[in-house]
């Protein structure tokens, strides 16, 4: 199994005929994914044939045309699409999802960078309204290591396995999938790393709790807000499951304005030090670099057998 992706999802791309749409798509489908269409009103009635690749896994390797449509809801009701996956500018991203939203997807993966934070309050508050799912804004999307994968994380660095991950960073994504890629993964959620996101770490660890083929779970945060330290008291009282973690900023310099639009430090709130305790006090083992964290998952595991 796996949260919230499968091979049986139906996924459109919202700007798929853009420079990221078309390299993204061309990578989803190498890896397996099952695009049924694109999403773009000037470009409606048109194919694009992507020449994808063979990847590593041996999906792909033959030519594939895509349909576009004018609409999400078009789209929809010709392919029976459950996903949508969003490259669309930071100023169209609201209106690209209320859309989705509108037209009955499931899951809409926001990879837009930039979206403005009064925009992405309006538009997961329409989106809970409507029982869609958002992941994202400003996020890699998620994978299922040989099922299917929607977004830009790389497909070809790990394997199907038995941990669960999710991570505020992308680039922490990749490296621990990387760094745990002979035991792989079950499902990957990079949930972004924006002051407001529709998915948290709390609601993957809840789909990860009730996964029966995830056996462990891997929580990667970073320094600001208060996420992690509701992870950890949601972990406390929830989760039975082993939960590694990692902490993003424990080098940071003290006022220094960070990268990511959710690392506000205030007083010894939202540092790594904090949180490693929040986390640790909830039975949580935090490593202090990624390669020690994956030693930590390997130390679990090896407990375990």
């Amino acid at each position: 199994m796996a949260i919230h992706l499968t091979k049986e999802s139906k996924i459109l791309v919202q700007g798929m005929t853009g420079g990221e749409g078309v390299k993204h798509t061309r990578r989803m489908l190498a890896a397996g994914a099952n695009v049924v269409g694109g999403v773009n009103p000037r470009k409606a009635g048109r194919t694009v044939d992507f020449d994808v690749p063979q990847s590593p896994n041996g999906l792909g390797g033959a030519p594939r045309p895509v349909p576009v449509f004018g609409s999400v809801a078009e789209g929809v009701d010709a392919t029976g699409a459950d996903v949508t996956v969003v490259f669309v500018p930071p100023a169209s991203t609201k209106a690209a999802v209320t859309e989705a939203v509108d037209a009955g997807i499931g899951l809409a993966v926001v990879i837009t960078e930039g979206v403005p934070v009064h925009d992405s309050v309006a538009l997961l508050a329409h989106a809970r309204r409507r029982g869609t799912r958002v992941i994202g804004p400003n996020c890699p999307g998620l994978i299922s290591p040989g099922q299917s994968v929607a977004g830009i994380i790389p497909a070809d660095i790990t394997k199907p396995g038995r941990i669960g991950l999710v991570s505020k960073s992308g680039t922490l994504t990749y490296q621990l999938m990387y760094e745990l890629r002979d035991i792989g993964f079950s499902t990957c959620v990079g949930i972004g790393g924006d002051p407001v996101v529709g998915t948290t770490h709390i609601d993957c660890l809840a789909a990860f709790q009730d996964d029966p083929d995830t056996d462990l779970i891997v929580l990667i945060g970073e320094i600001g807000g208060d996420a992690e330290e509701r992870a950890a008291a949601y972990i406390r009282d929830h989760v039975a499951k082993p939960v590694v973690g990692y902490i993003a900023g424990f080098t940071a310099p003290e006022g220094r304005t960070m990268g990511h639009a959710g690392a506000i430090v205030s007083g010894s709130s939202g540092t790594a030090r904090a949180k490693q305790q929040a986390l640790e006090a909830a039975g949580v083992r935090v490593g202090r670099t990624p390669t020690e964290t994956a030693r930590q998952v390997l130390a679990v595991l090896d407990a375990g057998a």
